[in-house]
């Protein structure tokens, strides 16, 4: 296959093996700085998918708690095929210390008590969230928190 301009297409997902966290991009900025962007993948690729409510929620929930954690966070996103999240982040690559930020957030996903901004008036799609599903979601990944670092099998 030609190589894409899109780093994860030039991704073999039949060889990763969910959870992991990996470095997808780095771009050096003119005036010196750095952003590094970060695949936070929660499934299987083409095995399995989180729900929408699911990926709303955490979206909704770790953009607005992973700030209490670290001011260089540019973006939380979601993937569209449903698998996991991009982390975009002003600073030099680091996954093992990107891991342990993700791990305090999700430790505050699953004490969190509602879904920030889930209403009509702040989201597009306020009733398209369960705090249930993110924190189940939240809670398999942290289950294999040893296993992030491991992107292939």
């Amino acid at each position: 296959m030609r190589t894409m301009n899109v780093e994860s297409f030039n991704l073999d997902h039949r060889t990763v093996k969910a959870p992991f966290v990996r470095i997808a991009d780095i771009k050096h900025l003119p005036l010196g700085d750095t952003i590094t962007k970060y695949d936070v993948r929660f499934c299987q690729p083409n095995v399995e998918h989180l729900n929408m409510p699911a990926v709303h929620s955490i979206e909704h929930l770790f953009a607005e708690l992973v700030r209490n954690h670290n001011d260089h966070v540019i973006d939380f996103s979601p993937m569209g095929c449903q698998t996991g999240f991009y982390l975009t982040l002003a600073e030099e690559p680091d996954v093992a210390r990107t891991c342990s930020l993700i791990e305090a957030t999700y430790r505050d996903i699953l004490a969190a008590s509602a879904v920030p901004a889930a209403n009509e008036i702040q989201c597009g799609w306020g009733k398209n969230h369960s705090l249930e599903q993110a924190q189940s979601a939240v809670q398999a990944m942290l289950d294999k928190r040893d296993e992030w670092e491991q992107v292939t099998a």
